[in-house]
């Protein structure tokens, strides 16, 4: 049975219902609520390693929800929705989310969602044993990213990165001042895996990278693509 924890925050009592069925029964431990204060107490009293976030709560905006979560805690983020609004997938990835899914759920799909968005945050977690080394330190305009930790410093100070905007950093890194098309960023993102995904979702995590580093170092080369505008160490 794995340990993973996951909380399902759904209003509609059949649906919810459903949802914490199918995921006992796939081993997970499930804890579940119908509302947004619900949420911030199992967050507060337990360890949560990922979140089913339905984003019409009766108490509160899901999306704005998924902004306060982000800032506090390093936590999977699955939206879920019955509208197929594409300006709602892009705000809540804008907000944080790592993935987002729409009514009605085919279940079995979500699961491999869940288990590829969970091995990613397994795969970020450094290990009891990992030691920090400056070799595994990608070094750029007073930043530090750590591919071993998985974490970015500046100047000793840590920046918090979702795994989306982590890996959309390692891919700059390992391309200083070369343009990357959105396409080929896009395909970088590993295992990422959103509701018909397109270009737009590169532009999202460009502009949340933008406001946790220095904005000028990712530089839009308008038709081509973006590149990193520093020297790599």
């Amino acid at each position: 049975m794995t340990s993973h924890h996951i909380v399902v925050v759904e209003d509609e009592p059949v649906t919810q219902a459903r949802l914490q069925a199918y995921f006992e029964q796939e081993g997970y431990r499930v804890s579940v609520t119908g509302n947004g204060a619900g949420l911030r107490e199992i967050m507060d009293q337990q360890v949560v390693d990922l979140i089913l976030l339905d984003i019409n709560l009766p108490d509160e905006n899901g999306l704005m929800l998924t902004r306060a979560l982000r800032e506090r805690f390093t936590v999977g983020i699955i939206l879920v929705t019955g509208r197929c609004d594409q300006i709602d997938r892009i705000v809540g990835l804008e907000m944080g989310a790592d993935d987002y899914v729409t009514k009605p759920l085919e279940l079995r799909e979500l699961v491999v969602r869940v288990k590829n968005l969970l091995w990613r945050i397994d795969l970020a977690k450094p290990s009891q044993t990992q030691v920090v080394s400056q070799d595994n330190c990608y070094q750029f305009a007073g930043y530090c990213l750590n591919v071993s930790m998985h974490t970015l410093e500046f100047k000793h100070q840590a920046i918090k990165l979702t795994r989306a905007e982590y890996e959309m950093l390692v891919a700059f890194v390992t391309n200083p001042r070369e343009i990357l098309t959105r396409e080929r960023l896009l395909r970088m993102l590993s295992a990422r895996r959103v509701d018909h995904p397109d270009l737009r979702t590169v532009d999202v995590l460009i502009r949340r990278l933008r406001h946790k580093i220095n904005a000028d170092l990712l530089v839009t080369q308008h038709g081509e693509g973006y590149f990193l505008a520093a020297d790599v160490y």
